[in-house]
């Protein structure tokens, strides 16, 4: 992604989410890192508001500078 995809608009930021989501799982840090996405727990909140089934699980992530307990976001099949 290059650097001017990047947005703060929140349409803009659950449409990138939403894409990743329909490839990978994702979790708090790499949305922050790789999407720029500062709130990503308000983003997945809002596209399970508009219907799409989103799951959450724990994991724990190595920063380099520590280990921290992370949602990480799995988009659930649609029927």
């Amino acid at each position: 992604m290059t650097e001017h995809e990047f947005s703060t608009d929140s349409n803009h930021q659950r449409a990138v989410l939403l894409a990743w989501l329909q490839t990978a799982t994702i979790t708090t840090l790499q949305a922050r890192q790789e999407l720029d996405i500062f709130h990503p727990a308000a983003r997945i909140q809002e596209l399970r508001d508009l219907g799409h089934k989103i799951d959450t699980y724990w994991t724990t992530v190595d920063t380099g500078k520590g280990r921290h307990r992370s949602a990480c976001y799995a988009l659930l099949a649609q029927v």
